[in-house]
């Protein structure tokens, strides 16, 4: 059966390791719903902006449609995938395209998604400089170390004309930097530690989910920003393909490429922090 229904739970990632180590049970198993009537669906996502978009629905708009979500944080990019895999969740809500094929082809997860939800504008910041051009000769850049998004910065270095890439049968790396005319350092590093390490390098390519969480407005602190159109990065709800049928989850990805939800996104952030998908 389902989880009982209760109340939504923003837990920490820690708090379901713990749970998971202890032999939680609360991801779902079926397509049962509670005595009521209401469906509740056990979510992974990452606090910004992903949770609060499932917390606007939640509050707003999952009771009239049959559903409960029990959202559950995460502060990296593995557990979430982890945990789909393992059965705590039933759909976990982080990650873009590029990301998902890269995790699902290295672990052999049996995964499919739903279509984007939103684009979180990738970004160049700086405590140093004011724009890449005043990057200085041998200057250390921070880097993902994320395969998924390292091909992502990569491009963004080349459009800020930072370097120059050869060309590639797959995503390039950091071994693929053909032109590095400032003789720039690069410094790999887990995305979720980039932005608490920019006051020790001279930029950082940082994600727009994480830039937000360390108090960085992507529209405005960004010396140099993707754009949004026609991105390939839209993030979106991912679930077991065995649960490919399930009608809850299919509810929750109607909300949540609602006119509400993207009402609720411009409002939330107005200066293109975040961008709808759909």
């Amino acid at each position: 059966m389902k989880s009982t229904v209760r109340a939504a739970a923003v837990l920490s990632a820690a708090a379901l390791v713990m749970a998971g180590c202890a032999g939680d049970d609360t991801g779902a198993t079926d397509d049962a719903a509670g005595s009521n009537g209401v469906t509740t669906i056990v979510v992974g996502a990452s606090p910004v902006p992903h949770a609060e978009i499932l917390q606007f629905v939640q509050d707003e708009l999952a009771a009239d449609a049959g559903i409960e979500l029990d959202i559950r944080e995460f502060t990296d990019y593995v557990l979430p995938n982890t945990a789909l895999a393992e059965g705590e969740l039933d759909a976990n809500y982080f990650q873009h395209l590029p990301y998902f094929e890269a995790q699902v082809e290295e672990n052999g997860f049996e995964f499919d998604h739903f279509p984007g939800v939103h684009i979180e504008p990738y970004g160049i910041y700086s405590e140093k400089v004011e724009s890449v051009e005043d990057i200085a000769t041998g200057g250390v850049i921070g880097i993902t170390n994320d395969p998924g998004n390292q091909a992502r910065a990569l491009d963004l270095l080349v459009q800020a004309g930072l370097i120059e890439l050869a060309e590639t049968d797959g995503d390039p790396t950091l071994l693929d930097i053909a032109e590095n005319p400032k003789d720039l350092e690069f410094v790999e590093t887990a995305p979720e530690q980039l932005a608490v390490s920019l006051q020790d390098l001279d930029a950082a390519i940082i994600n727009g989910n994480y830039a937000l969480e360390a108090g960085l407005n992507p529209a405005k602190d960004a010396i140099v920003l993707e754009s949004g159109e026609d991105s390939p990065y839209a993030n979106f709800v991912a679930f077991r393909s065995q649960d490919a049928d399930d009608e809850a989850l299919a509810t929750l990805d109607e909300l949540l490429r609602s006119d509400e939800v993207r009402a609720f996104i411009e409002e939330r952030w107005p200066d293109g922090e975040i961008i709808p998908a759909f």
